[in-house]
C-alpha cells in the first residue's frame, strides 16, 4: 500500500513538474527574457531530479555504488533547483547576471552532493538530509526574497516558505522513520512519507505562480516607466518645436494653444513690432539684428509676468499674451520694455518699437482679437 501510494505522488509530482518546466521553457522563448533563464534551468534540474526517482524505483537497483551514483544525481539535480531559483530572483530584483558567482555555486553544490553520495547509507537518510537540504535552501532563499523585494514577491515569498516548512517536515518525518528503525516503524509516518511529494505539488505551484506574477509586474513596471520616458521625449521634442531658435521664446506654431488656453479667464494682446528694423540689418549686419532681436525677446520676458506668454511671430514682430492683467499693469510693462531697451551695448544700435492692444474674452473669436491688436500696433506706427 505504501509502495502504491509513493508511486502515485511521484508520479503526480512528475507530472505536475513536467508541465512548470514545459510552461517555463514556452514562456521563455515567447518573452525572450533573459531573466527567465535561470527559472528555466531550476525547473529543468528539478525534473531531472524527479525522472532520477522514478528510474530508480523501476530498476531497483541493488549495487552499493549505483547507488551512490543515483544518490549524487538526484541531489545534484535538487539542490541545483534551489539555487538557480534564488539566482532568478535576484535577476529580478535587479542583480547584474555577471555578478552572480555562477560557477562557484555549481562548484558548491556539486561538492555537496558529492559528500551527500558518500555518506548516504540508505533511502531513509537520503530523505532526511535531502528534505532538510531543501527546507534550510528555500528558507534562505524566502529571506532574500523579503529583503531583495522584487516586484509582485508576495506570492513567490509565500510558495517558498511553504514549500521550506513542508521540505523541514518531510525531513523530521524521515529522521523519525530512520531512528525508530524499520521494525517500529509508524504506519501514519510511513504514509506521509509515501505520500509527500503530492504535497509538495501544490506548494510548487505556488510558487511557479510567484514567478510568473513577478514577470508579470516587472514587464508591467518597465511599460509604465517606458512610456513615462516616452511622454517626457514628447514633451521635450513639443518644447523644440515650439521654441524659436533664436531668441527662446515661443514661436508662431505654439500662439494657437496660448490663445485657446488664456481666453477661458479673458486676456490682453500686445502686439509688437520693431521701428525700422530692415535699416538695421541693412546698415549693420544680420548678426547685429539677430542681437537686438535676442536683446528685445529677453526685455518682453523681464518687463512681463512669468505667467505671461511671450511669442515671436514672425520676423521682427512679437506679441505677448496676459491672462488677467489690468490695464494700469500693461501700460507699466510697456514702459519697463523702454526702459530695458535704454541701455544699449556699444556698437550696437537704439530699438525702438511700435505696440498695439486688444482684449480676448471668452467668447471672443481669437483671430480676431489677433488682428485688432495687429491694425492698433500699425496706428500706432503710423502715428
Amino acid at each position: 500500500m505504501e509502495l502504491l501510494l509513493y508511486r502515485w505522488s511521484t508520479l503526480v509530482q512528475v507530472t505536475s513538474d513536467l508541465m512548470i518546466a514545459l510552461f517555463f521553457v514556452v514562456l521563455s522563448r515567447s518573452v525572450g527574457r533573459s531573466e527567465l533563464r535561470a527559472w528555466v534551468g531550476g525547473w529543468m534540474a528539478n525534473l531531472v531530479a524527479l525522472a532520477i526517482t522514478v528510474g530508480f524505483w523501476l530498476l531497483q537497483p541493488r549495487a552499493n555504488d549505483f547507488f551512490a551514483v543515483v544518490t549524487f544525481g538526484y541531489t545534484f539535480a535538487k539542490n541545483l533547483f534551489i539555487v538557480l531559483l534564488v539566482c532568478g530572483v535576484a535577476r529580478f530584483a535587479g542583480r547584474d547576471a555577471r555578478r552572480i558567482p555562477w560557477m562557484p555555486l555549481i562548484a558548491g553544490t556539486a561538492l555537496l552532493s558529492l559528500v551527500v553520495a558518500a555518506a548516504v547509507p540508505s533511502i531513509d537518510v537520503l530523505g532526511t538530509v535531502e528534505s532538510l537540504t531543501i527546507g534550510l535552501g528555500l528558507g534562505v532563499g524566502t529571506v532574500f526574497i523579503l529583503v531583495a523585494r522584487p516586484p509582485a514577491y508576495g506570492w513567490l515569498a509565500a510558495g517558498f516558505a511553504v514549500r521550506s516548512l513542508l521540505a523541514t517536515g518531510e525531513g523530521t518525518v524521515f529522521a523519525m522513520q530512520v531512528h525508530s528503525g524499520s521494525t517500529t516503524k509508524s504506519p501514519a509516518l510511513a504514509e506521509f512519507v509515501a505520500a509527500h511529494s503530492s504535497f509538495d505539488t501544490g506548494a510548487e505551484w505556488m510558487m511557479a505562480l510567484g514567478c510568473v506574477l513577478v514577470l508579470y509586474r516587472t514587464i508591467q513596471q518597465e511599460l509604465v516607466r517606458s512610456n513615462g520616458e516616452l511622454q517626457s521625449a514628447r514633451d521635450e521634442l513639443q518644447a523644440l518645436l515650439d521654441r524659436d531658435q533664436l531668441t527662446g521664446v515661443f514661436n508662431r506654431r505654439a500662439l494657437p494653444a496660448i490663445l485657446r488656453t488664456s481666453q477661458v479667464y479673458g486676456a490682453t494682446i500686445l502686439f509688437f513690432d520693431l521701428d525700422d528694423f530692415k535699416a538695421v540689418n541693412d546698415n549693420h549686419g544680420h548678426h547685429v539684428g539677430d542681437e537686438c532681436l535676442k536683446r528685445f525677446a529677453r526685455a518682453l520676458q523681464e518687463s512681463f509676468r512669468s505667467g505671461d506668454h511671450v511669442v515671436r511671430y514672425a520676423g521682427d514682430e512679437f506679441i505677448v499674451v496676459a491672462p488677467g492683467i489690468h490695464a494700469a499693469d500693461v501700460a507699466a510693462c510697456i514702459e519697463l520694455v523702454r526702459g530695458h531697451l535704454r541701455f544699449t551695448p556699444a556698437g550696437n544700435p537704439q530699438i525702438d518699437f511700435s505696440v498695439g492692444i486688444a482684449q480676448l474674452s471668452a467668447d471672443d473669436d481669437p483671430e480676431a482679437a489677433l488682428r485688432a491688436a495687429d491694425e492698433a500696433m500699425y496706428r500706432d506706427k503710423a502715428a
